[in-house]
C-alpha cells in the first residue's frame, strides 16, 4: 500500500517566486530597452490599426453584450469603444495578432511577446482613467514600457530553453503568464497575491497548437493571444479579491503541470530575468509572413529582381531549394490545398511564390482574390525545404539567433541562379540600423489607414520623442487614438 500524499501545504514553486520578484523588484532604466520598447509600442498598434480594414477581425471587435459603454472603462485605439479592461484587452490583443505583422521571439518555443501589450494596456489605461476620476494621479507611458519590457522578459526567457509545442501546446500560454504577472503588478497585488495569481495562470485551460497546423490551420490563431492576454487580466483581478493560489501548481506529483501536461520535465532556464528579450526582440518589418519565412521572403525578392533582369519567366522555373532551419520544416513546411488566409501565411513555399511571381508580399496576398492565381500553386509543388544543420545550430546560438533561410533556382533549361542566402532579417537586432527607420515609415502607412492627418501628426509628435511619451499619461495618449 502506497504512503498517503502530505497534505502539508509547500512552499511555491521557485519558477512563480522568481518571477513575481523580477516583476516587483528588478528596475528598468537602460536606454536601449526602453528605446526598443517605444519602437515595439508604435510597431505593435500600428499592426492593430491594419488588422483594422479587415473584417474577419472587425467583427470580434466592441463589448460583448452590443452598447454596453463603461465608465472610466479602457478605449481600443483605432475605434470609439470604451470596454471594461478584460474586453479591452481581447479586443487590443486580437487586432494586433490578427495580420501576424508584429513582434516575434524565436527559440526552443516560439511567439510574440508584444501580444502582451493588449492586457497591458488596456489596464493601464482602465487605472489611468479611475484614478482620474477619484483625484489621484494616472500611470504614464513609461509605466507601460516597463510593463512591456517585463512580459518580454517572460515570455522570452521561458521560451528560450522550454518548448511548449513538442508537448502539443500553444506558445499563448506564455502571453497568459507574462501578462499575468505584469497586470497584476500594474493593478497592486501583494507578493503573495502575485504569486496567487501567477499561479492561476499556469493551473488554467492552456490552447492546443491544433489551429496553428495541418489540416486544421484556421483564424483562431489570430486571436488567440488577445483571449490569453484577456484572461491574464480576468486571473489578476480575482486575486486582487483574495482569492487562494497553489503553490506547487508545477511540481506537484500526479496533479502539476510538469507531470500532466510537460512529460515530467521542469523547466529549465538559461539566464535571470533582465532586459534581454526587448533588447533583442525580431520586428517584422517589411512582411506580414511568420518569421521562420522573413528571410526566404527577402532572398525571393532579390530572385524576382533577377528573373526580370535575366529575361526568365517563373514558368522557366523547374525546381527551388529552400535551404533552412528545423524549425521552419516543422512548422511553415506545408504541401497540398491551403484553405484560407491563416493557412497560407504558415506556407513557406506560398510565403517564396508570391513574391517571386509579384515582386511584393503584403496581408492582402493572403486573401482568396490572390491565392487563386494558379502560378502560386504551380510553383509551390516547385519547391523542396532541406535542413542544413548549420543553420539550425545558429538559430539557437545566443550570440548569433539567425533565421536562415538560402532559395537556389533551377531552370527548365538547366541552367541556375546561384543560390541566395539571407542569415538575418531586416527586423533583427543586427540590422537595427537599416531597420528602424522602415519600422517608422510602416507606423506612418498604419496611422494613414485610421486617421486624418492632423491626427496622425499628433501621435507621431509624441510618440517619435522618446521623453515625452515616457511622460505622458497613459489615458492622454490612447486618446490620441479615438476614431
Amino acid at each position: 500500500m502506497s504512503a498517503p500524499i502530505s497534505n502539508v501545504r509547500p512552499a511555491p514553486d521557485s519558477v512563480l517566486v522568481d518571477i513575481v520578484d523580477y516583476v516587483l523588484d528588478f528596475p528598468i532604466n537602460g536606454t536601449l530597452a526602453l528605446d526598443t520598447a517605444r519602437n515595439c509600442l508604435i510597431d505593435t498598434l500600428g499592426c492593430g490599426l491594419e488588422a483594422l480594414t479587415y473584417p474577419a477581425c472587425t467583427k470580434l471587435m466592441g463589448p460583448i453584450v452590443p452598447g454596453t459603454i463603461v465608465p472610466n472603462g479602457a478605449k481600443v485605439p483605432g475605434t470609439s469603444f470604451q470596454l471594461d479592461p478584460v474586453q479591452a484587452a481581447f479586443n487590443i490583443g486580437a487586432m494586433i495578432r490578427w495580420l501576424d505583422f508584429n513582434d516575434t521571439w524565436l527559440a526552443a518555443e516560439w511567439g510574440h511577446p508584444s501580444d502582451n501589450l493588449g492586457g497591458i494596456l488596456a489596464t493601464a489605461d482602465w487605472l489611468s482613467r479611475s484614478a482620474i476620476a477619484a483625484g489621484k494621479q494616472p500611470l504614464t507611458m513609461k509605466d507601460v514600457l516597463i510593463g512591456m519590457i517585463k512580459a518580454h522578459e517572460i515570455q522570452g526567457c521561458i521560451a528560450l530553453e522550454n518548448s511548449f509545442n513538442k508537448v502539443g501546446l500553444d506558445h499563448v500560454l506564455l502571453v497568459k503568464l507574462a501578462s499575468t504577472a505584469v497586470v497584476g503588478q500594474m493593478i497592486g497585488l501583494t507578493r503573495d497575491e502575485l504569486i496567487n495569481a501567477v499561479s492561476q495562470a499556469f493551473v488554467d485551460g492552456h490552447a492546443l497548437r491544433t489551429y496553428r497546423h495541418a489540416p486544421n490551420t484556421g483564424s483562431r490563431k489570430s486571436w488567440a493571444a488577445g483571449d490569453a492576454t484577456s484572461r491574464a487580466v480576468r486571473l489578476a483581478l480575482i486575486a486582487k479579491t483574495g482569492e487562494m493560489g497553489y503553490p506547487s501548481v508545477l511540481s506537484a506529483k500526479t496533479w502539476g503541470f510538469y507531470d500532466v501536461l510537460f512529460k515530467g520535465n521542469e523547466f529549465k532556464f538559461q539566464r535571470p530575468y533582465g532586459s534581454y528579450v526587448m533588447e533583442n526582440v525580431l520586428f517584422k518589418i517589411s512582411f506580414p509572413a511568420e518569421f521562420h519565412a522573413q528571410t526566404a521572403v527577402e532572398a525571393a525578392m532579390t530572385l524576382h529582381a533577377q528573373l526580370a533582369a535575366n529575361g526568365k519567366r517563373v514558368e522557366d522555373i523547374r525546381k527551388i531549394t529552400i535551404r533552412t532551419h528545423e524549425a521552419a520544416i516543422r512548422i511553415i513546411d506545408k504541401k497540398g490545398p491551403l484553405n484560407n488566409p491563416a493557412d497560407r501565411d504558415h506556407c513557406i513555399q506560398y510565403m517564396i511564390a508570391v513574391p517571386l511571381i509579384f515582386g511584393r508580399l503584403t496581408a492582402a496576398d493572403y486573401e482568396d482574390s490572390i491565392a487563386q492565381d494558379a502560378r502560386i500553386d504551380v510553383l509551390r509543388a516547385k519547391m523542396e525545404c532541406v535542413e542544413d544543420a548549420q543553420f539550425t545550430k545558429d538559430y539557437h546560438d545566443p550570440e548569433k539567433r539567425s533565421i536562415a533561410n538560402a532559395l537556389t533556382i533551377e531552370f527548365n533549361d538547366g541552367s541556375t541562379f546561384d543560390e541566395v542566402v539571407v542569415e538575418y532579417p531586416i527586423g533583427h537586432k543586427r540590422r537595427r540600423e537599416d531597420g528602424i527607420p522602415l519600422l517608422v515609415e510602416k507606423f506612418k502607412t498604419n496611422l494613414a489607414r485610421r486617421f486624418p492627418v492632423k491626427q496622425q501628426l499628433a501621435i507621431l509628435d509624441v510618440s517619435l520623442d522618446q521623453a515625452r511619451l515616457e511622460a505622458m499619461p497613459v489615458n492622454e495618449y490612447v486618446d490620441l487614438y479615438v476614431i
